[in-house]
């Protein structure tokens, strides 16, 4: 497994729709971010999917290195 890229040490604030799925990227490569374009193809890494619970903002990780993957928990803040 290849180590994930580190998009950016902050976190992406997304406005999600209630029942929508979306796919994060827990590779880094995408040029979608925070959001999957197939990049990790080959890395070992594959997207998380994410099911919103309700309408609102959410903070998506964006230096992947997470524990409550997809969404940030602050690691950004130790790099």
């Amino acid at each position: 497994m290849t180590e994930p890229v580190i998009a950016r040490k902050a976190p992406f604030k997304v406005a999600v729709d209630e029942g929508e799925t979306y796919f994060w990227c827990a590779c880094g490569r995408s040029s979608t971010q925070p959001f999957c374009d197939g990049s990790h193809k080959g890395t070992g890494i594959t997207p998380i999917k994410h099911k919103a619970e309700k309408t609102g903002n959410l903070f998506f990780c964006g230096c992947k290195r997470t524990a409550g993957a997809p969404l940030c928990d602050g690691s950004h803040k130790a790099l």
